[in-house]
Formats: structure tokens, C-alpha cells, sequence
């Protein structure tokens, strides 16, 4: 049967009005894993790969509290805390439901580095907004002892901003791979994985966040998947979304997407990059990528809603 890349929004993980309780995120996956669970019991091999924005977010905000009492942790620390809190709640949460549906196999989470380039563009335009609010007199406080980047937020304060490269190397990509061939269902690349750069075949953690969504594509691409799914929370991708123009699209060639990338109908901060991570999988040898929304999996699979982007 086919190998298939899940790549699991932060939405299915903590849902719009929840503040992002263990027991909320407990809750939201057992209920997101029942899709998924499907998939095995037809035979897929699957991998799952996840978002972690929010709890990322949440950690910053911690730790800025406690920055008194105890030290405060770079940005590639936070993002390997999160990997191995959010994999272990996905791990137990499939193992239970597994135990529930008779499934007998072995689940396990890969704490993942991703390979960024030193002199990826983002380095020098950072863009993607991370933990809390901070008033202008504590920023420029901040910024006076610390080299950081902040930006007025519409109004509500200043708030940090990182570095966003693209991937270009998955560094556990043979564990992975050794695990798939033992029949394992694996969790890797977390929130798009740990950014690390390499300097003479060693690596080196950088203060930047990766799109789980491109991470995902290279990581589908490098394991020959025959799928990859790019789960968010709308049930098929849109053209003039959001007007009395809307129309949702049930397959799109990669020429056409791109078109509407121009044309500015994907959002940098929504859709486009989900776009983005769907072409670069197909121009990396990719077959098939469905966007779509966790309960629609089987639907979608067969061409019955999602938007497939094609070749």
C-alpha cells in the first residue's frame, strides 16, 4: 500500500477558544487519530509530522516569566522542548486508540533537525512573530541588552520576530527511514524541525522557526511518500476566498496555483505557504498532495473533497 505524510496542523492540536491545556491537546489528538488510524488499518505506512507554533509561543512566555529564577533557553532548545512534548502526547494518544481499534503496532517520536542555510534570505528579513506582547518602553529595554528583532503588532504591542528559512536537509532523515522499513509509524520534524546550520559536517542550533508545511514536502520527498497530506482547517483550498466569488477547487495543476500565487489569492500567513510546500514536493519527484482537514482523510483520498494540487 501507499506511504503517506501527514502533516497536522496546530488547529487539530489546540482548537480556536481552547488556551492549550495538556488535557485539551490530549483530548484534541485522540480525536484526530482516528482518521489516521483508518489509514493503517487499510495498510498505509504512515508518518506524521505536526505544527507546534502555539505551544512554542506558550514556552517563550514561560520562560520570559521565570527569567529571575531560572535561564532562559534558545529558540532551537524550545523548538526540541516542544518536539518531545507534543510527541509523546501524539504517541500515547495513537498507542491508546491503537489499543482500542486491535491495531498491533509500534509508534515512536524522532526529535528532528532540519538543515537551514547560513545565507537563506529570511536571515535578513525576519518576519514570523513569536511569544508575548511586550509596551515599547519594555522592548526597548529588551533590545538594549539582547540582540532581537521586534515589530508593532496592529495595535496591541511589540512582539519578537524570527528568521523563517526553508529546509534543505532533514539530518535524521536514515533513522527515520530504518524505522518505516521496520513497519514503525514514526512522528518526526515536529513544528518543521529543530533549525540548525552545518559548518563543516557539524551543526549548530540558530534562533529561527521552520514551516512545518516545506519541512514536511522535503522530508515526503526524501522517503519517496506516495502522499502528502497538508491538514489545516478548511476543508478545500479557495480562489477569492471569503466573497460571493468563492469557488472551492477540487484539483489544481501547479501552473494554475502559481498563477494564483501572484495573484495574491493565498495569503503569506495562510494558505500560500501550504501551496508552496505542495509544488515543491511535486517538483521533488512528489506524487500526489491533498490539502484538506483531518476528518475529510478518507474523502479526500478518494477524490471526493480536498484539493489535490497536480503536475
Amino acid at each position: 500500500m501507499s506511504k503517506v505524510v501527514l502533516a497536522i496542523g496546530g488547529n487539530a492540536i489546540i482548537k480556536e477558544g481552547q488556551i492549550g491545556t495538556i488535557e485539551e491537546q490530549r483530548q484534541n489528538i485522540m480525536e484526530s487519530a482516528i482518521p489516521v488510524l483508518e489509514l493503517m488499518e487499510q495498510g498505509h505506512t504512515v508518518v506524521i509530522t505536526h505544527g507546534n507554533g502555539p505551544q512554542v509561543g506558550n514556552t517563550l512566555i514561560r520562560g520570559e516569566m521565570a527569567k529571575s529564577v531560572v535561564p532562559e533557553y534558545p529558540l532551537d532548545v524550545l523548538d526540541a522542548e516542544t518536539q518531545g512534548n507534543l510527541g509523546y502526547l501524539i504517541q500515547q494518544a495513537f498507542k491508546n486508540k491503537m489499543v482500542e481499534r486491535n491495531i498491533h503496532k509500534t509508534i515512536a517520536t524522532v526529535v528532528t533537525q532540519s538543515v537551514v542555510s547560513n545565507n537563506d534570505p529570511a536571515f535578513e528579513n525576519p518576519t514570523k512573530p513569536i511569544g508575548p506582547f511586550y509596551s515599547k518602553e519594555e522592548m526597548e529595554k529588551i533590545v538594549e541588552e539582547r540582540d532581537l528583532t521586534f515589530v508593532e503588532d496592529s495595535g496591541r504591542g511589540y512582539r519578537r520576530v524570527v528568521a523563517s528559512p526553508k529546509p534543505v536537509k532533514i539530518v535524521e532523515i536514515e533513522a527515520i527511514e530504518a524505522l518505516l522499513e521496520k513497519g514503525i509509524t514514526v512522528i518526526t520534524a515536529g513544528g518543521g524541525g529543530i533549525p540548525v546550520i552545518e559548518k563543516d559536517g557539524k551543526l549548530e542550533g540558530v534562533e529561527a522557526v521552520i514551516d512545518k508545511d516545506f519541512a514536511s514536502a522535503l522530508l515526503a520527498a526524501d522517503i519517496n511518500a506516495d502522499y502528502l497530506f497538508i491538514l489545516t482547517g478548511v476543508e478545500q483550498v479557495a480562489i477569492n476566498f471569503g466573497t460571493p466569488e468563492q469557488q472551492n477547487l477540487l484539483e489544481v495543476s501547479i501552473e494554475d496555483a502559481l498563477r494564483y500565487l501572484e495573484e495574491g489569492q493565498f495569503p503569506k500567513g495562510s494558505m500560500g505557504p501550504k501551496i508552496e510546500a505542495a509544488i515543491l514536493f511535486l517538483q521533488k519527484g512528489g506524487k500526489n498532495v491533498i490539502i484538506t482537514t483531518i476528518d475529510k482523510l478518507q474523502d479526500a483520498l478518494a477524490g471526493k473533497t480536498g484539493t489535490r494540487i497536480v503536475k
